[in-house]
């Protein structure tokens, strides 16, 4: 088992370590050998014995697109994705240093579609013994609520309401109440996302008793050089709200088969609930209801029935004396 290396406060680090030392944070060894080609590679091409802290945003960047821009679209997302993992993971803890530009953005590859998967999947991952409760409680919430990952991790403990098993969130192209510069949170008209007794047992246990602040936050509080908004640090331990990018590493890195495009994307937990409804007997308008679509055709794309569903309804379409 390689040796923990701790960060040395008030130093600034090469390039090579900030490598290193997130590599060795690593426990599934897949993982590791997963995300050490991306880490590595990118850390050649910039420079290993640059100061971290020297890396423009664009530098990382152009190395991304050098290296794997002409590859396939599942593999660009998998390097970029372990090096957005690493850049997060080093700024979380203080170490300023380069972050993805938005212009490396993560890709959509030609004529996927998302996986659903099955309840039992979704059952297994959850009840690992591995996984810590903070991940636990944010995916059983988002596979209950049939929300986005971006609307459940904006989410303050002021704005749950346990007895009733439900929470407003900032929906996806949400409506102001007003215009004007400068508008905070509650200047948005909020939608209502409710979940069952699956998170309803963990979030108590995730909360601790805290009151105040983001439900999901981060184990170590923001690096002095990182500026973080008062409503999304929590005033009582001073952690700063868990990002999109750092919940979809932790995903990954609880998910990962050994190959580019294997991991289980955020976005899988409401194309897995829909579907779930849906073949429960759920009709159209009640899983709009649910997933908040406008449109029947959005709604459509998220309903992906297993084979063992279409067999099932089929044999309803059996002669009348198929059961004699």
């Amino acid at each position: 088992m390689p040796a923990v290396v701790l960060l040395p406060t008030g130093k600034a680090v090469t390039v090579r370590t900030a490598a290193d030392l997130f590599l060795d944070s690593l426990g599934n060894p897949n993982t590791v050998r997963n995300y050490g080609i991306a880490v590595g590679k990118t850390a050649e091409r910039i420079g290993e014995g640059r100061p971290f802290d020297s890396v423009a945003d664009d530098e990382l960047g152009e190395a991304l697109e050098l290296l794997w821009g002409s590859s396939a679209v599942n593999t660009w997302n998998a390097r970029r994705g372990a090096v957005l993992s690493w850049t997060s993971w080093c700024a979380e803890r203080g170490y300023d240093g380069p972050r993805v530009p938005v212009w490396a953005r993560r890709l959509a590859a030609p004529n996927s579609e998302t996986p659903v998967r099955s309840k039992m999947a979704i059952d297994r991952l959850i009840a690992r013994r591995d996984v810590h409760l903070r991940e636990k409680t944010l995916w059983r919430m988002l596979y209950e609520t049939c929300a986005r990952a971006e609307e459940v991790l904006g989410v303050n403990i002021e704005d749950l309401d346990l007895a009733g098993r439900r929470c407003r969130v900032k929906a996806k192209g949400a409506q102001p109440k007003a215009r004007r510069r400068g508008q905070a949170r509650e200047d948005f008209v909020l939608e209502t996302v409710y979940w069952d007794a699956g998170t309803a047992r963990l979030l108590p246990r995730l909360l601790r008793g805290r009151t105040r602040g983001p439900v999901f936050v981060t184990h170590r509080r923001p690096g002095p050089g990182k500026v973080v908004g008062p409503r999304d640090v929590c005033p009582d331990t001073g952690l700063a709200r868990l990002s999109y990018g750092q919940a979809r590493a932790l995903l990954d890195e609880h998910t990962a088969l050994g190959g580019p495009g294997t991991c289980w994307d955020l976005h899988e937990w409401r194309h897995s609930s829909l579907t779930h409804l849906g073949e429960a007997g759920a009709s159209l308008l009640m899983l709009m209801a649910k997933s908040r679509h406008k449109k029947t055709e959005n709604v459509r794309r998220y309903f992906k029935p297993s084979p063992e569903a279409i067999a099932e309804v089929t044999s309803l379409l059996a002669p009348g004396d198929s059961k004699r």
